[in-house]
């Protein structure tokens, strides 16, 4: 049985980043342009021997869901959507031209806003455009989100016959309140549908999306939304905590404050999800992610061998990973490089023949040594001082004397145990490794930052 402790964790339960990137984008400049990035792009072109990862922002949707906190756009205009993706096509060619060069992808995914708003035609000429500009492994993993509420069989089998072996579908809620509550109604029907064909055209993996904290949610009600969800079984799932922020995202005024559940219930389902979710034999990966047993997450994490990127856990090491789409972040060495976020600053960069750099970041020595450190706390739950040591050629007890001690608390609250070589994470700190990854931020004390994060659990 999973250990709880109610008191500790509302202790803890204070704004903080989620660390797919370190350090996050709210330290992103705009005075990083395109021109800086394509510095760091040579830098990496140079090295023949590292993979590539390929995300591709498909904004649009056709419904509005009151808790999305994702860049979107709600719109039905065809013309609109013909026209990104031409641009699209045209940011691809900037990259395979300025990037690239024989590197090999390894990874690539479809993320939105809804990809599968797109066509069944459209999904096959992105996706064939892509095949034709880049070289993929052959054990490459590629994904998509889908959206089963405006879902076809077509649309999966376009997106199978194109190489696509992994799924994501968004469920949050199976209880038709909460589905009205938020304007995602999405009968039991349409998710068993879908998933039926997801597994009749053989895709490998699939994982499911739940969210806590929506209005109406009760133990009672989440609980029969899991027992849907484990008897689906699908390979991976993800339950995220909805943090209600219509000071950044206005459309969730249209969730009314009353109308959710108390900070105690959300705790309760959260440890009613752990417990419901491990023992039907997941494996709680950490923060909000379960996996099965024999799945990659799952022995990478046993083996020390996972990741975090911008789409979250992954078991494929550091790529360079280019971003393409409004709002696309890109990793490339030591450099972050964020898109515009608005259609016309993009396509106006793209017809200048630029890559549309809107801002970015420059990681220094301390911040590729916090980077580090943080990665390996939250993928490991532990953290050797020798690998950092032997890394960057430093002392640990030396560079991080202050954060080390910082950690006395946590230790007494038995959230991490602090050996003479290492840190290690307990099983009660797992949920709150967002949490102890903070300690080594230089940059958490921003309280204008700080207070844009959503809540640790």
């Amino acid at each position: 049985m999973f250990k709880f402790d109610m008191e500790k964790y509302k202790k803890y339960n204070v704004p903080g980043p989620r660390y797919t990137s370190y350090p996050t984008a709210l330290k992103f400049d705009p005075s990083f342009t395109y021109k800086d990035y394509y510095d760091e792009i040579k830098i990496s072109r140079d090295d023949k021997t590292q993979d590539l990862s390929l995300y591709f922002h498909l904004p649009f949707c056709d419904t509005l869901c009151y808790f999305c906190g994702c860049n979107m756009i709600i719109t039905r205009n065809r013309d609109r959507i013909k026209k990104y993706l031409e641009y699209l096509k045209k940011e691809i060619d900037l990259v395979k031209e300025k990037a690239v060069d024989s590197k090999k992808v390894i990874q690539l995914h479809w993320g939105g806003g809804t990809p599968t708003h797109l066509s069944p035609d459209e999904i096959n000429e992105l996706a064939f455009y892509i095949k034709d500009t880049f070289s993929f492994r052959e054990n490459a993993e590629v994904s998509c989100e889908i959206d089963p509420r405006e879902l076809t069989r077509e649309h999966l089998a376009a997106l199978r016959e194109n190489g696509f072996n992994r799924i994501s579908l968004g469920v949050q809620d199976f209880d038709p309140k909460v589905q009205e509550a938020v304007n995602r109604i999405q009968p039991d029907q349409v998710t068993n549908q879908t998933v039926e064909w997801i597994r009749d055209l053989g895709f490998l993996s699939m994982n499911i999306d739940l969210m806590y904290g929506l209005p109406f949610q009760t133990l009672e009600s989440f609980s029969s939304t899991l027992d849907k969800i484990i008897k689906i079984s699908p390979e991976r799932i993800a339950v995220f905590n909805y943090a209600h922020v219509p000071w950044m995202k206005k459309h969730m005024e249209l969730i009314k404050a009353e109308d959710l559940p108390s900070a105690e219930t959300k705790l309760n389902i959260l440890q009613l999800t752990i417990e419901k979710l491990t023992e039907a034999d997941y494996v709680f990966i950490g923060m909000d992610h379960f996996a099965k047993p024999d799945d990659e997450l799952s022995i990478a994490l046993k083996e020390k061998k996972m990741y975090r990127n911008f789409q979250g856990y992954s078991t494929y090491p550091d790529t360079d990973l280019f971003a393409m789409g409004i709002t696309g972040i890109s990793q490339v060495k030591d450099v972050f490089a964020q898109n515009y976020k608005t259609e016309n600053e993009y396509y106006q960069a793209i017809d200048q023949n630029i890559l549309p750099t809107a801002k970015g970041y420059h990681l220094t020595f301390d911040d590729n040594v916090r980077r580090f450190v943080i990665m390996r706390l939250m993928c490991d739950f532990e953290l050797n001082y020798s690998a950092v040591e032997s890394k960057f050629n430093i002392n640990f007890k030396e560079y991080f004397n202050k954060e080390i001690n910082s950690y006395i608390d946590m230790e007494n609250d038995n959230l991490v145990i602090l050996h003479d070589n290492k840190i290690e994470v307990t099983e009660m700190g797992r949920l709150l490794i967002r949490n102890i990854a903070m300690k080594f931020d230089a940059y958490i004390d921003d309280e204008k930052e700080v207070s844009k994060y959503s809540k640790t659990i």
